[in-house]
Formats: structure tokens, sequence, C-alpha cells
């Protein structure tokens, strides 16, 4: 059959699926009207409804694919295996007898489509892929596998479709790449979920977006009791998170948490970075023990008897009768706050047995709030939350001392002293401090006498990007919100840029200490850097990561890297490269890229030249024009980027070498790089 009557049929079938989804659509807002609850209506009738209103508004989130393709392939089974044809999209889609119009590309008669080889046809004739726009078929692209039986020559899945994806303009978001998923991303996105997947991925092999996908099949192929569960996504920073936002709602998931580490800790105010000698403190293992050293620096007997007026008789309490009470406490309840009453009953039992004829309950009602007695149980067992004990532990160079000056080198344990605020509410927390304010909060326990746990939720999944930089402290914030150790840890080791930038996997698992054994997948095709821009940033890593090969990039051919001298004039230098930039992959987006202390500079200079730009804030890439710091760059990808003095990003960052790396590796265009100081000699060749 000639090619264009093929289109024809397919375009047939995809407007099917079209009207197949939109009457599913008009059945969900009816279904809004099935419970009618007045002013009598009962309460079962009230539950029945929000029940089902919350039901119809996922069914409703699921259907709305805004400019997503509904259908990118269909699948022809051999006679062998039943001759059966299957189309294969983004949701599954009936007809009104119920029979498959569409299947879900997550549904185990898909995975053909994306698994099956020349020498491993698993059942198949033919593989369709659909080149779409919208609802618009453009092109189909056909692999025959009678003519492929027996070879596996690592040839990529559906070549022209891909192509078209890879050298579209980007929009500021990351996109599904359902339509267009390879072999080997498959394997990790099908990966059974229990225990920890550790992914390792180059730039550009698309291992954030594979992640993604893997969240979105879990969820359909889990889902009870995941859904029940929650599903986690953290990332690196909020940027990150708004550039990835899109992902899962595109394939029908719009109820996954996205969050950092630091939006998880509740009820404190965190905001900026940490010097990173003091974040390799505070990320640190040996915190653990620092911080349960201040907590019970703050359970201790009196320092003094307690002498208590009441009516004719002074009541009193013993040094020694505190310490026994303390004792007692510590070793009755496993955390702090969960102690207090004890504490308080056994004080105002000592002192009622001190006197004749008292009894503590009576006592307790009439002298709770004297002063005597609130500054000894202040003394003793105070109340504390988690900003209070870090803010009185950081704000004393004794406590410090105390609580880990033999833990870490002579002074070390210093560089975390700052002076006290006013308050401990009015001190706004930096990134390193989160992990420190949750691991006492564990501690502690709830300050409320009302609340008996603390309020923290677990997820039966979690998927954690840029995995590499956590620290141990970090780890454990993920630890104690895994229902069951099922995780997707992504990252990069040549791309290890924070205060703990991890050597090895190994010391990024380790912390976590699961039941399960990990498992291990690599991605080793690079889909998104051209080769000729992959060549220059393959320098680098050969320096920072040897043992890692580069990744294997798809397109071979591309404009080479631009390396352009700003001689005495750096900001006219960025702002002709601005310009040239914006015109040569119009409408696509374009990153500067630039060490933190040219943040102004850059700003400045285009700012004055008329030049609309965006700054890496939650809306930063929603501009064609970003100017981003180095190191929040890291996971984000632009058709072109524009590197700021490579010389001064080496100097300024604790790793700077694989900050270079990054910042080399975000474009799938363009790469110009801009300098006035010499070149690093890795960038300048052969």
């Amino acid at each position: 059959m000639p090619i264009s009557d093929e289109l024809i049929l397919e375009q047939q079938h995809i407007d099917r699926a079209y009207e197949c989804l939109e009457r599913a659509r008009t059945l969900a807002n009816r279904l809004t009207s099935m419970v009618e609850v007045g002013e009598g209506g009962t309460e079962q009738a009230r539950y029945e409804r929000d029940v089902i209103q919350r039901q119809v508004l996922a069914r409703l989130t699921e259907l709305n694919l805004g400019d997503a393709s509904l259908v990118f392939g269909r699948i022809d089974h051999d006679p062998e295996h039943g001759g059966d044809s299957f189309h294969i999209g983004r949701m599954g889609v009936w007809n009104d007898d119920q029979d498959p119009v569409v299947v879900d590309w997550r549904a185990p008669i898909s995975e053909p489509f994306y698994r099956a080889t020349g020498a491993e046809p698993l059942g198949l004739r033919r593989r369709r892929h659909f080149t779409t726009r919208g609802s618009t078929l453009v092109d189909i692209d056909d692999e025959m596998f009678g003519d492929l039986r027996g070879l596996d020559d690592g040839s990529l899945r559906g070549h022209g479709a891909l192509m078209s994806a890879l050298e579209g303009a980007r929009k500021g978001r990351l996109g599904d790449v359902v339509g267009t998923i390879q072999r080997e991303q498959d394997a990790v996105i099908r990966s059974p979920q229990q225990g920890i997947l550790v992914v390792q991925g180059g730039p550009g092999t698309g291992k954030t977006v594979v992640a993604l996908h893997r969240a979105a099949y879990l969820l359909y192929t889990h889902r009870f009791p995941l859904e029940g569960q929650g599903v986690l996504v953290v990332g690196p920073n909020r940027l990150f998170l708004a550039y990835i936002e899109q992902v899962l709602p595109s394939l029908g998931e719009a109820g996954v948490v996205l969050s950092t580490i630091a939006d998880l800790v509740d009820g404190v105010r965190v905001d900026g970075l940490e010097d990173e000698g003091v974040a390799r403190v505070k990320g640190d293992a040996r915190m653990v023990d620092v911080l349960a050293r201040a907590v019970r620096q703050r359970e201790r007997p009196l320092r003094s008897r307690l002498v208590l007026p009441s009516g004719l008789q002074r009541l009193g309490v013993s040094v020694s009768t505190s310490k026994t009470i303390v004792t007692e406490a510590r070793r009755r309840f496993r955390t702090h706050n969960a102690a207090r009453r004890y504490v308080e009953s056994e004080l105002f039992a000592a002192l009622a047995e001190s006197g004749r004829d008292q009894e503590a309950s009576v006592l307790r009602d009439r002298h709770s709030d004297s002063l005597e007695v609130r500054e000894a149980l202040e003394w003793m067992w105070p109340r504390l939350t988690s900003a209070h004990l870090l803010h009185d532990l950081f704000g004393s160079k004794a406590l410090l001392a105390h609580a880990g000056g033999d833990l870490f080198a002579e002074g070390e344990i210093q560089r975390l002293y700052r002076p006290r605020s006013e308050h401990a509410d009015s001190v706004v927390w930096t990134r390193a401090d989160a992990p420190l304010l949750d691991e006492a909060a564990a501690f502690l326990g709830p300050p409320s006498k009302t609340r008996t746990k603390l309020d923290v939720r677990t997820f039966g999944h979690m998927v954690v990007d840029e995995a590499q930089d956590l620290s141990p402290m970090e780890l454990r914030v993920l630890r104690r919100r895994s229902l069951n150790g099922s995780m997707t840890l992504v990252g990069d080791i040549a791309q290890a840029t924070g205060p703990w930038a991890n050597e090895s996997w190994d010391g990024v698992v380790a912390p976590l200490q699961q039941r399960h054994e990990t498992r291990f997948e690599e991605l080793t095709i690079g889909y998104r850097i051209p080769a000729p821009l992959m060549g220059v940033a393959a320098r680098v890593q050969a320096v920072v990561a040897p043992a890692l090969a580069p990744p294997r990039a798809v397109r071979e051919s591309g404009d080479p890297p631009r390396f352009v001298s700003a001689e005495n004039d750096l900001p006219a230098a960025l702002v002709r490269a601005a310009r040239a930039e914006l015109n040569a992959v119009d409408p696509g987006n374009v990153a500067m890229i630039v060490p933190v202390s040219l943040i102004a500079t850059a700003s400045e200079a285009l700012r004055a030249a008329g030049i609309d730009f965006g700054r890496a804030t939650r809306s930063g890439l929603e501009k064609r024009l970003a100017v981003v710091p180095v190191a929040l760059v890291k996971g984000l990808e632009v058709d072109s980027a524009i590197v700021v003095e490579p010389v001064r990003m080496i100097e300024e960052e604790r790793q700077g070498l694989r900050a270079l790396y990054v910042a080399l590796t975000r474009a799938t265009q363009r790469l110009t790089i801009v300098h006035h100081e010499p070149l690093p000699e890795l960038l300048v060749g052969d």
C-alpha cells in the first residue's frame, strides 16, 4: 500500500481515538451529577459525593492532553503470535464496545514496542512509529522484523521520530519522551519496584525524564497501593522542579509530590546556601551524635535544691532526686518531648513526698505556674522544637564544643557558630540546616502536649534526581520518608559538584541501609548533545571521572563550539553573544551560564542593552534567555548555552572542573564559550 494511503488510514484511526477520548471526557463530567446532596443530605451522601468528585477530577486531569499527542505508534504481531495489531499511546482508550482503540504505553502488551530487536522480536512482525503534531499525523516510520531477525546492531528504535523530537526547539520546560523511549531506557522504566535502583547516566542520556516515566509506570502497574502511599520526586532546587513539573501531568499522573529536601522539613523557613566548608560539616553523619548530645545537654538534674513555699510548709527536691528523675526519663522514653509530662509528674510527686499531707495532683494544680517550678522544669527538661535546639546550639561556642569537639577536627565544629538571633522563630535557615532540623525533630518528638507523633509523611516510592550530590544527613531525611525502601536514585558521578560530591554510588547507597540488594543500571547513549559539543566536554570528563565512558552521541553532526575572546570588554561580548544565539536558535531558548561572581555583570550588561532575560528563579526559564549561575544549571537543557569565563568557574567552585563539565553539557544545538581570561588547557585542545 502506498505510504500516502497508509497515512490516511492511520490518521483516521487517530481521529477515532480522539473521538473516543472526547466521549470519555463528557462521561466523566456527567458523573458529577450522580450524587445530589441538598441541605438535608445525609453524611453518607456527602461522603459519596466527595469521593466521586475526587475521582472525576483525577480522571479529567488524566484525560487532559493539552498539546501532547495521544497516539505515537503501532505494533503488529506475526501470525505465530496471533497476528493482532495494537496502537500504542499516552493512555488507554476504548470504543463503546470496550474494544481497545489505544493501549496505554505502560501496559504489558506495549512492552515489545520498546524492547523488540532483530535478535529478539518478541513476536512482532512490524513496529510503526508516528511523527505527529498534536492530533495530526505527519509521518510514519516502519521496522519490519522479518528482515531484521537474528540481527541486533544496536541501532536506535524509531530513528525518524527520535530525531524529530531531539531537534525541536526547547520551551523552558522538560517534555516527556514517551513516544521515543529506547530499549536501555525502557529497561530502567520497567525495572521492579522493590528496593533501590541506581541509574548512572552521563549528560544527555535522558536519566531525569526516564526516572519520571518510571514513576508513571510504577503508578500504573501498582496503582494499589502506590496511589494511596504516594510517590515523591526530589530535585536539587526549585528551579529544577519547575523545569520538570509538566512531565508527569502530561503522562496522566498529577498526584505525584515534587519537592526539594529542604521543603520536606516543615515549620521553618529555609532560604539560601551555606558556605561550602560549613555545609560539609553539617552534612557529615557525625552530626547525628552531635545532635544527640545537644538534646542530652538539655536533660539535666537541678544545680541546687528546689525549694517551694506551700502554705506553712517549705517543700523541696534535692539534686540527687532530680538526677534520678532525669535518668529514669531517659531510660523510659525514646524522644525528648514525650518524657516531659513524666518529669513534671515525678517532680510534683517528689515535692509532695517532702511535705506532710500533700497530694501531688493538688500541688500540681496549685503550683504548676509558679516561677520556681517553671524554672526547675525548663532547666531539667524543657519542651523543645528543632529550631530552638539548633538556635541555642549554634549560638553557643561552649555548647558546640561540648557536643562535638571530640568528633571533628580541632576548631572544625566551631565553624557552625553564628550569633544568636532575637528568637528562634525569626531565623532564616540554610539548605544545609534542613537535614539537621529534621534529625533534631526525630530526636525531640512533637513539642505539643496534644500531638503524639511527628507529622512526617512517608511515600511508597521515591525518585531522587542528582543523588550523587547528597550528604549523609540529607540521605537520612529521605530514609525517614521511605515507607518500604523503594527508591530510584539517578545522577552522574562525573557531575558531582556539591559540598558532599560523592566519588562513587556506594557512598550514596550506604546511609540508606535497606534490606534489599541495590540494583545498578547505566545509560550509555547520549540523545541531547551533538557529537562536536560532547567532544569538548569529554576532555573534561576524562580528568574528573576517568573510569566512566562518555555517552555515545546519537547525533554525529552539528555546529562546533564557538570560542569568543572578550578582549577588554566582557559585557559587550556577552551582549553580542546573547543576540547571536537568540537569532541562531529562534524560537528556542538560551542559557547564559556564569560564575557566581559574574551574575551582576552579565545581568547589568543585558539590561543596559535592552535584552529581555530571566534569572534563575522558579520562572527563570520561561524567558527565551536566562542568566543562570553554574551551581543551579545542573539537570537543565537548552537549545544554546553561553558559558562565561571557564577559568573563573574552576577557581570559584569547590568542584571546579566538574562544574565546568556540567556547564558544557547543557546545550542541544549550540555552545558558545566567552572568555576574557585565558582558557583552561583542557579546552584549548591540540
